[in-house]
């Protein structure tokens, strides 16, 4: 079962992000999207809030988050907000993700109709794009992601913010199964945490996101004051098996 498997880097501090990595990466995630954090989230739940905020002080930067990605073997996807991507410049974020060898960009508040040059930057680049579209999109705005002829979209399978238990149903399959429709890998998630999720997210879509579980992995193996590495590699693993 694919799993793309989020992170914050310097969360809770540099070194034990870099603990997290490493826990991703052997117990087996095929993807590892990486968060830049941002001051002003907009998409992100209490967990993944707390933790992008947690980074911020313990010295998070752009450049400093380019270091880390390109510390990574795992294919890398990179996640952040149009504050910190226009900030920087859209052209010259898109330039050092192709630099940094980052598989593809995800940014849920530059949407296709108003992306600020992002997707044409994307393919000056070599670097994929993902639209992010959410359940309860109009047939107009699936079709419009359809146009794109994107490599990958990153599917939200309920609306709102991340962290919140998903029930997989006829719905949101049937939403996947659309998204898939014209040969796109469809990387869906939002509120999944377990292996039994993500085997029926996966029996539809390229691969299951998973966020904040792992930001609570990390917490609670703190608060155990314990290397995260341990905790990030055993839920790694069992996300990514099939249950027996």
């Amino acid at each position: 079962m694919n799993v793309m498997a989020h992170m914050i880097p310097f969360f809770p501090d540099l070194e034990r992000s870099r603990r997290v990595a490493a826990a991703l990466h052997d117990g087996g995630a095929a993807y590892i999207e990486v968060q830049f954090p941002y001051s002003d989230p907009t998409a992100d739940g209490p967990a993944i809030q707390g933790a992008t905020a947690r980074a911020l002080t313990q010295g998070f930067t752009v450049d400093r988050g380019w270091e880390f990605v390109a510390t990574l073997s795992a294919p890398v996807f990179l996640m952040s907000y149009a504050g910190l991507v226009y900030a920087r410049g859209v052209d010259r974020f898109v330039a050092a993700a192709a630099e940094h060898g980052v598989e593809g960009l995800i940014v849920p508040d530059l949407p296709i109709d108003s992306d600020e040059g992002l997707f044409a930057a994307g393919e000056r680049y070599g670097v994929n794009i993902l639209p992010v579209i959410a359940l309860g999109a109009s047939p107009d705005r699936i079709a419009l992601v359809h146009r794109t002829r994107s490599r990958y979209i990153y599917a939200s399978l309920r609306r709102g913010i991340t962290g919140t238990h998903t029930t997989i149903g006829e719905e949101n399959i049937s939403f996947i199964s659309e998204l898939g429709s014209q040969g796109a890998r469809v990387l869906a998630g939002f509120g999944i945490s377990t292996a039994e999720q993500v085997q029926a997210v996966t029996a539809h879509a390229h691969a299951a996101v998973i966020g904040s579980a792992y930001v609570r992995a990390v917490l609670e193996a703190e608060q155990r004051d314990q290397d995260p590495y341990q905790s990030v590699l055993e839920l790694t693993r069992q996300l990514t098996q099939v249950p027996g």
